[in-house]
């Protein structure tokens, strides 16, 4: 049996359930027909075969799913993939090298590997998104709540302190505990920006 249409109310054609989208994922752009209900999570697992993001929470309260749109981090479980239409999304896999070299890592990629900024590792591609975006952030000079308020208003870079660093990860949970070494990895980073 085909799936039913919903019946057309008061003899208009039934709404429609899916739009046509177009999304740049990792420098390669798609163009999809996506169900509205469907998250750019979904899409991109289910449709792109791009596995990183992890689907933990299914809520926006584990950070697992955590890539770039638009250069700003966002949880993909959160966000319908009809409103990302024209978007530029980065996953985990397209963090690491260019078209002519896949095998080189992004910084903070090696520096994860350096630090043993994981165990499991089934929140380090969100771990590691959003620490990209974290980077980004300070880079153009965003207090965060650990910002000193008694500084001046940023004229550039917020140094990322510890604590900046885990203020601005608190969105990304690790059930493991590779806290520690997930911030030393993005201190090294921080520091050679």
């Amino acid at each position: 049996m085909g799936a039913e249409q919903p019946a057309a109310a008061h003899g208009h054609p039934p709404a429609p359930t899916h739009s046509r989208i177009t999304l740049t994922v990792n420098g390669t752009p798609h163009t999809l027909a996506v169900d509205h209900r469907a998250t750019l999570l979904d899409v991109l697992r289910e449709r792109l075969g791009l596995t990183g993001a992890k689907k933990g929470c299914d809520h926006g309260q584990c950070g697992s799913c955590t890539v770039l749109v638009d250069g700003r981090r966002a949880n993909g479980c959160l966000l319908l993939a009809v409103a990302q239409d024209g978007a530029a999304v980065t996953t985990v896999e397209g963090l690491a090298g260019d078209a002519d070299d896949r095998d080189a890592l992004h910084p903070l990629q090696r520096a994860f590997l350096d630090r043993d900024a994981f165990q499991c590792g089934y929140c380090t591609p969100g771990q590691l998104c959003s620490a990209v975006g974290v980077l980004d952030e300070a880079a153009a000079g965003h207090p965060s709540y650990a910002t000193d308020p008694a500084a001046p208003p940023a004229q550039g870079p917020v140094r990322l302190t510890a604590a900046e660093i885990r203020e601005r990860l608190s969105g990304n949970l690790c059930r493991c505990g590779a806290y520690p070494n997930i911030v030393a990895a993005v201190e090294d980073v921080s520091r050679t920006q």
